[in-house]
């Protein structure tokens, strides 16, 4: 086991930059998750670590080992891929050995290791079974499993459960996880689920076109993202964003006013017309009266009032989810819709409008050219 050290790490294809500015140290022993959109570098870094892409700048280190001219053979570290490239004319017992077998391992040894790792994985009664008579579930256990099997300082997983179905891929991962807490292998995995980032990792990389957007532990990125790509890409459902300007003391949302605080009137130094994106998590919105019961025992007739956080939409698409209920609603003469997550006994019908109380402690405000947190 080992730690992993990148140091301005930059990888170029001819003029094209994949990955640039690439620093980050993984303690020994931790599980972190490289995530982000296709296409943002994640898989160019896994590569560059294992030796299958060359850094064009940079220094990488595993352990106190400077690596960058070191051959993939030699880094001693194990990579799972997503077609979990498995050999299809051998056994599972001759998959997961097979590593240990270019190394010339002793005969018994690589027995011994192999039936250890299989029981770890619930395999031993498979050993003897062909790839193709395989589920996939089991197919990537093997994969993991040789892995394994070569007791590396350091894990690399390329989306490994992206081929499977749902159920399966939540399965494997909690498998995954409590492998990883008995192994206590370094572990680096890429994806682009954030189901998987949040739920795996000790600590998440976000990426987005090549470059680093924030570090840090699952909670601390959820509560308090360093910018709107952040702040959208984590989450299911992910988090509106609302544009705004601010005018007569409050931000106008599509028209309607949301009273805001003079201490966030402060923070923000405020200005007529000034605009900005406001964000808020669906879980942080909530549902008053239906408006026409609201506008019946008020007799109004659809305005609202300046001193009320609220916002008027219109219900575009209700999705019942069980246990809680996910409503997709349009603001009026706007192209924004809201995704609100409510409890699953709520049950607007489309065409319903309905008055939004939004909690203005979980607000945030993004800067609308740059896309960085500023509240």
């Amino acid at each position: 086991m080992a730690n992993v050290r990148l140091e301005d790490i930059k990888r170029k294809f001819n003029n094209v930059t994949a990955i640039e500015d690439i620093t980050f140290e993984i303690p020994d022993g931790e599980f972190w998750v490289l995530v982000g959109p296709s296409g943002c570098g994640k898989s160019t870094i896994l590569r560059t670590i294992a030796g299958l892409e060359t850094a064009t700048s940079g220094k990488l280190y595993i352990g106190d080992r400077l690596v960058n001219n070191i051959p993939a053979r030699q880094r001693d570290v194990a990579m799972v891929f997503q077609n979990y490239a498995l050999y299809p004319h051998m056994s599972v017992a001759q998959n997961i050995g097979f590593g240990l077998q270019m190394r010339k391992i002793d005969s018994k040894i690589i027995q011994e290791r192999v039936l250890n790792v299989a029981r770890s994985l619930s395999l031993d009664h498979l050993l003897d079974r062909k790839p193709k008579q395989l589920s996939g579930g089991q197919q990537q256990r093997v994969a993991l499993g040789r892995a394994i099997a070569r007791e590396p300082q350091v894990f690399l997983l390329d989306e490994p459960l992206s081929n499977l179905d749902a159920q399966l891929r939540d399965d494997t991962r909690a498998e995954l996880k409590q492998l990883h807490q008995e192994l206590g292998i370094t572990t680096i995995y890429v994806t682009h689920d954030q189901v998987e980032a949040l739920t795996l990792a000790d600590k998440i990389v976000v990426l987005n076109r090549g470059r680093i957007q924030q570090i840090g532990d699952p909670q601390t990125i959820y509560a308090s993202p360093a910018n709107q790509m952040v702040a959208t890409f984590l989450g299911s459902p992910p988090m509106n964003i609302l544009p705004a300007i601010y005018e007569n003391n409050g931000f106008y949302v599509s028209g309607q006013l949301l009273a805001i605080s003079a201490v966030v009137k402060e923070k923000l130094q405020l200005r007529q017309g000034d605009s900005f994106d406001l964000g808020i998590r669906p879980e942080h919105i909530f549902i008053n009266e239906p408006l026409s019961r609201l506008l019946e025992a008020s007799g109004r007739e659809g305005h609202q009032e300046a001193n009320e956080s609220q916002l008027i939409v219109e219900v575009k698409v209700v999705e019942p989810l069980g246990r809680e209920t996910l409503i997709r609603a349009g603001l009026p003469d706007s192209a924004v819709v809201l995704n609100i997550q409510v409890s699953g006994d709520v049950r607007p019908r489309p065409g319903d409008r309905l008055s939004l109380q939004l909690d203005l402690n979980q607000l945030f405000v993004f800067d609308s050219k740059t896309g960085d947190r500023i509240l």
